[in-house]
């Protein structure tokens, strides 16, 4: 399965004898509730999971969205229907940024028929596709969570790699920078680490980038075949389209997850902070 995916295939996917389980994770980063958004109006048959409760663990020194433990995980994706034989598509909503973070967390506990939806709901309820405002509450999966499919890195990894190879910093160039910080205590970025916004993967009709434009995009950034990629964003939520953007554009390994992300480097007063625009 792709990992991303059309809103004319997952129509017709929905039309099929086998359709797939399909997830809700509207979130934004200072609200409104994306559970709110769901009652409002969702995909048909669509299952909402919570971000901030479902897909992290409790906030603390290890960042603002920690992973889950798998065993919570796994009751989680369950309890939304998530089988091991059948394939799951993800929306949030529009950019795939928040998506992100549940098609890595299922491709990480070794779930690999996952997909994000291309333009999120939006691009669902603008093209006059069904919606409904039913809460949805399936039957229970059977999805086994086995985690390390997919790289993660803590802190120290993350400093490692930003001089051994490339570390991508997922968030508005603002905030890499050090000129604003909304959420966390100090601004500024991982020495280092190189600019990349998750923005910068759509195009101007708010869609994927081609691979070979993807491709492009992260070879400017000094991204090789061969290069060990590792990124982070606030607090490891965006930086998950980041590796998939790097899957889409055809990188050979897996970029890894800094989990943790900003929240969790700044949580350590000891950590050195970088500000300004990153040399050349």
């Amino acid at each position: 399965m792709r990992p991303v995916i059309s809103t004319a295939e997952l129509a017709d996917l929905l039309d099929s004898d086998h359709p797939p389980t399909v997830l809700d994770v509207r979130w934004r980063l200072t609200g409104p509730s994306g559970r709110d958004s769901y009652e409002r109006g969702h995909v048909p048959e669509a299952v909402f999971v919570d971000v901030d409760t479902e897909l992290s663990g409790k906030p603390g020194i290890e960042g603002r969205h920690p992973l889950p433990e798998p065993a919570v995980l796994q009751r989680t994706l369950r309890a939304a229907g998530v089988s091991g034989s059948r394939p799951v598509v993800v929306y949030d909503d529009g950019d795939g940024s928040v998506a992100a973070r549940a098609w890595w967390l299922l491709r990480w506990g070794g779930h690999r028929r996952v997909a994000v939806l291309d333009g999120g709901f939006a691009a669902w309820s603008a093209e006059g596709r069904p919606v409904e405002t039913n809460i949805v509450r399936p039957e229970p999966g059977d999805v086994v969570i086995r985690p390390g499919a997919l790289p993660v890195l803590d802190a120290d990894d993350a400093a490692s790699l930003a001089r051994s190879g490339v570390l991508l910093d997922a968030r508005a160039p603002q905030r890499y920078t050090g000129e604003v910080e909304p959420v966390d205590p100090k601004a500024g970025h991982v020495p280092g680490a190189i600019n990349s916004p998750f923005t910068e993967h759509l195009d101007e009709n708010g869609r994927w980038r081609s691979a070979e434009e993807l491709a492009r995009h992260f070879a400017e950034l000094g991204v090789g075949p061969e290069t060990p990629v590792g990124v982070y964003c606030g607090s490891g939520i965006t930086a998950c389209s980041v590796v998939l953007a790097l899957e889409l554009a055809g990188h050979p390994r897996p970029a890894a997850l800094y989990a943790g992300s900003w929240s969790n480097w700044v949580a350590d007063p000891d950590r050195p902070v970088a500000t300004g625009p990153q040399p050349g």
